[in-house]
């Protein structure tokens, strides 16, 4: 049985001879922890960070050309959403009034779009103010007699007064006004708002004292006392400015519908301020058929020459106000009551609607 050697004190170990191999070098292995993406982990992020960075300048860019900044964005409505060709649904909702409304901006945009072969016009407005119902006419038909677009009317719920001024943009294309079935329209008539606070003011003992450089100057003031003749007057004058606004009304009525042209009668007894449903509406030739939005667009293919499955339908919305727009916001002018002094101010002076309304008016013609 061998026995086993006791350990050796290190200092009496032999020396290594010369042909023994050195004894190999003491290594340190320092193990790294595994990142999810490598090696190359922040040479990815990095380079992934400037390709999302790309993309949104890219998307922006994208964005920019075919919707400006701070002008109608075009959203897709129905219909095909490869094709390129398009038809255009410019809307009209609310009071109509005067200056850049974003109806007119639409308009403009509709304009510069040479890939739109039609417009279908959504009106859902019981009217507003004589001049900017006309503006908008003017402009719409101007629109479709320069690019030759047809033009087709669809009614959302409410289409009176300044709405059906609009509508006759039409001209006289057969079947092209289509109302729903739920559809108020008509109210073919013209309205001067007048209001006697005369009365009021002489129980506080406070008197009209302006001074004129003619009685008709202050004609419609809603303060000052008249007696029946210079009422009555006064009311001749106002009159004959309703007439002259509602004359052209149904000179306009003709041209969109010319069956009521060659029917005197008929026209007589539409224009008279009432409102129809759909169903009188279309029984009295004030609209086409009753249907919706989605007949409308194709009843506008069809008069463009195309099939609606090689068109695409869309729609513009205001774009949201940007920080710069709060910021340049104009100085507010003083208020009586908290109430816009210009408001106040323009209901001092005659104003002609075209407006569907049983409401006073407090429509103001400056935008806010």
């Amino acid at each position: 049985m061998s026995s086993v050697p006791p350990s050796q004190n290190p200092s009496e170990r032999p020396a290594p001879s010369a042909s023994s191999p050195p004894p190999p070098a003491p290594q340190i292995i320092v193990q790294q922890q595994a990142t999810a993406l490598g090696r190359y982990g922040k040479l990815l992020l990095v380079l992934l960070i400037v390709s999302v960075m790309s993309l949104v300048g890219l998307a922006s860019r994208y964005q920019g050309y075919f919707s400006p900044p701070g002008g109608p964005q075009e959203k897709y409505h129905s219909l095909s959403e490869e094709a390129l060709k398009k038809i255009a649904v410019i809307k009209v909702a609310g009071t109509i009034l005067e200056g850049n409304s974003f109806v007119k901006k639409q308009i403009d945009y509709v304009r510069k779009d040479d890939d739109v072969v039609a417009v279908v016009l959504r009106i859902d407005s019981p009217g507003g103010t004589v001049t900017g119902s006309d503006y908008l006419y003017h402009h719409l038909r101007e629109l479709c007699d320069d690019r030759e677009l047809p033009l087709v009317v669809s009614m959302g719920s409410i289409c009176a007064s300044g709405g059906y001024y609009i509508a006759m943009a039409v001209d006289n294309q057969e079947d092209a006004i289509f109302a729903e079935p739920t559809t108020w329209t008509g109210s073919i008539g013209v309205v001067i708002p007048h209001y006697d606070f005369s009365g009021l003011l002489a129980s506080y003992d406070v008197k009209d004292d302006s001074v004129a450089s003619h009685k008709y100057k202050l004609m419609g003031s809603p303060t000052r006392q008249l007696d029946a003749k210079e009422r009555a007057e006064e009311r001749k004058l106002l009159q004959e400015l309703v007439d002259l606004s509602f004359s052209r009304f149904k000179n306009i009525v003709r041209a969109g519908r010319p069956k009521l042209a060659d029917d005197e009668k008929t026209l007589e007894q539409v224009a008279t301020g009432q409102i129809f449903t759909a169903i009188q509406a279309k029984e009295h030739g004030l609209v086409d058929r009753i249907d919706f939005i989605e007949a409308a667009i194709e009843r506008a293919a069809e008069l463009a020459g195309y099939d609606p499955d090689d068109l695409r339908c869309v729609r513009y919305e205001e774009p949201p106000a940007s920080i710069a727009t709060l910021l340049n916001a104009e100085t507010r002018q003083p208020s009586i009551l908290g109430a816009d002094l210009r408001t106040f101010l323009d209901l001092t002076a005659p104003r002609a609607y075209y407006l569907c309304t049983w409401l006073p008016s407090v429509l103001s013609n400056h935008k806010p």
